[in-house]
């Protein structure tokens, strides 16, 4: 043995070796993911604000959030955005993938049309449909043009088209990344499949439902926990087609942006806004959970 290990240069290392190989990612795990959540949590039990230290107040915080009216508008415009976005974005990738699936003259093009939006800038998208929604952008101006409506649309001035609004601009920029993701998956479908479904006569629809969505099933819960996940996260699209109120009243708010105008200013109430980002969590978590006790489900 000793000779061998004389041989090949290989010598007895201590115990803690891998883990200086390690070091490097845990320090910054710790420092920018471990640390930043258990500092939340604390400050969650506090009435710190941005300018000065704050005592310990135990669950009143959590308290004022069940009792706050706007916390709950928040939530249910994030549950709601929630309900309204995953299965868009979990069906309609799908039957994308399914079209541009085929190896036809051209379809380069499209495959790369379809994944621009989601190398685009989310301001930069933001921007562009608040051009094409506000009262003299490109819808209204265009359905005026043809005497579809007499008033302009309020895409961006009323609280729920605003919500759908903004739904739209998620579901838009989200088609070409879990495209992708079912592109992968429908690679892994056996042809044959579909030769011996086509040979006993089912039809394109028939195939689509029979074949394709057991095949890909699992890629849907995958895709509508990535998407849920997001969902519950959303803030930029409705910062930028609502504005810093979240649109008339705040009535477009979700809990993200709640917690910013919490917790922003000088006099931002951080500890307050640390204990709704620890019920957002807490609401994430269940939705994480449910789809990884539904995929558990589908394997077994």
């Amino acid at each position: 043995m000793e000779a061998m290990e004389a041989e090949t240069g290989l010598r007895h290392r201590a115990w803690w070796t891998p883990y200086l190989f390690l070091a490097p990612g845990l320090i910054m795990v710790t420092m920018f993911s471990l640390w930043p959540f258990v500092n939340t949590v604390i400050l969650s039990f506090t009435d710190a604000q941005i300018l000065r230290g704050g005592g310990f107040v135990g669950f009143d915080n959590y308290t004022r959030a069940f009792a706050d009216s706007d916390f709950w508008v928040a939530t249910g415009n994030s549950v709601l955005y929630l309900v309204v976005v995953v299965p868009c974005l979990v069906f309609l990738p799908l039957a994308l993938a399914v079209l541009v699936q085929r190896e036809v003259p051209g379809i380069g093009f499209f495959r790369s049309a379809f994944y621009t939006p989601v190398i685009a800038s989310a301001v930069v998208v933001g921007l562009i449909w608040q051009w094409v929604l506000r009262s003299d952008g490109l819808v209204n101006t265009l359905f005026q043009k043809l005497s579809i409506i007499s008033e302009p649309i309020p895409f961006l001035t009323d609280s729920t088209m605003l919500l759908v609004s903004a739904m739209i601009v998620t579901v838009w920029k989200g088609l070409g990344y879990y495209m992708v993701f079912y592109l992968a998956a429908l690679g892994n479908v056996s042809t044959s499949l579909y030769e011996a479904a086509a040979l006993d006569g089912a039809g394109p629809v028939r195939r689509f439902f029979s074949i394709t969505v057991p095949q890909v099933k699992p890629m849907m819960l995958l895709v509508g926990t990535l998407s849920a996940i997001s969902a519950l996260r959303v803030f930029t699209e409705i910062y930028i087609l609502g504005g810093e109120s979240g649109g008339p009243g705040g009535g477009a708010r979700t809990l993200p942006f709640l917690i910013r105008q919490v917790g922003l200013g000088f006099s931002g109430e951080t500890g307050y806004a640390a204990a709704i980002s620890i019920l957002l969590f807490l609401l994430t978590l269940v939705f994480s959970l449910l789809g990884r006790r539904l995929s558990k489900g589908d394997e077994s």
